[in-house]
């Protein structure tokens, strides 16, 4: 009996199968108008291949299945950051106790709010550390996320946002956002206790006229511009006229919640 295969899924299977295992595409096409495809990695043997593609078969069924278990663990412990309490949390736990010195980290999410990465961008002594945009635009666009939470802490034990907090989370909302990418808080920590720009209302709308890749440090006494050694697509992405893109809105106020 014929079986009835999409042709384009069975055809990229076969490839697939034939470059993996080196088994005839041929071969493969024959067996599958009248079997079940799936037969070639279930049980290999009734195409009756050769030791080193029975070899890679078990290599490839083994690949699959410990893909398919990590996977299952990966979604059992996923973190969701779905509300500015959440976040705040969050970023408490990897930054409450650091009173040396001030760093600056950004988490990743996907369109569920589950954290993709979370990376540190800057780490520098006390009120010094410096920020560049070029790579955290660089990380959001390699990780394909959807929004991004922003944070940093105050070792001097003070949860208002400074000048330059307002500065730098109003240069990254306003680049992220012609990229449909929502900088949705930018979570403040000193000690045990956070600021959520978010759930002040105080997290800024994006603005044209300040798009910029400039370096920016958390410290007003050091301005600098970010030196030589930049990543050539970002370069291009740079000289792209921004201000031809559409902004998209991104209200003023941030409801705690922010699950989709």
């Amino acid at each position: 009996m014929k079986r009835n295969y999409d042709e384009a899924y069975s055809t990229s299977f076969i490839k697939g199968i034939n470059k993996l295992t080196g088994i005839s595409e041929s071969k493969l096409k024959k067996y599958a108008t009248e079997n079940n495809l799936f037969n070639v990695l279930e049980h290999p043997n009734i195409i009756e291949p050769s030791k080193p593609q029975l070899e890679k078969i078990h290599m490839l069924n083994e690949f699959i299945s410990t893909y398919k278990l990590l996977k299952m663990q990966e979604n059992e412990n996923k973190i969701v950051l779905n509300s500015s309490t959440l976040a705040g949390e969050y970023f408490v736990s990897m930054l409450g106790g650091i009173k040396d010195r001030e760093k600056f980290m950004a988490t990743f999410l996907d369109s569920g709010n589950n954290i993709i990465e979370t990376r540190t961008f800057s780490e520098g002594s006390i009120g010094e550390a410096v920020v560049y945009p070029r790579m955290i635009l660089k990380a959001a666009l390699d990780c394909d996320c959807k929004s991004i939470i922003l944070a940093h802490n105050h070792p001097g034990g003070s949860l208002n946002p400074s000048i330059q907090d307002r500065d730098i989370t109003e240069r990254l909302v306003s680049i992220f956002a012609p990229l449909q990418i929502s900088v949705i808080d930018h979570i403040i920590v000193a000690n045990i206790q956070f600021h959520s720009m978010a759930e002040r209302g105080n997290l800024p709308s994006p603005s044209v006229k300040n798009v910029s890749y400039e370096a920016i440090p958390l410290n007003e006494n050091n301005r600098v511009k970010e030196n030589g050694g930049g990543n050539q697509y970002l370069d291009e992405l740079e000289a792209t006229d921004l201000e031809d893109i559409e902004l998209f809105g991104q209200a003023n106020e941030e409801d705690d919640e922010w699950e989709r």
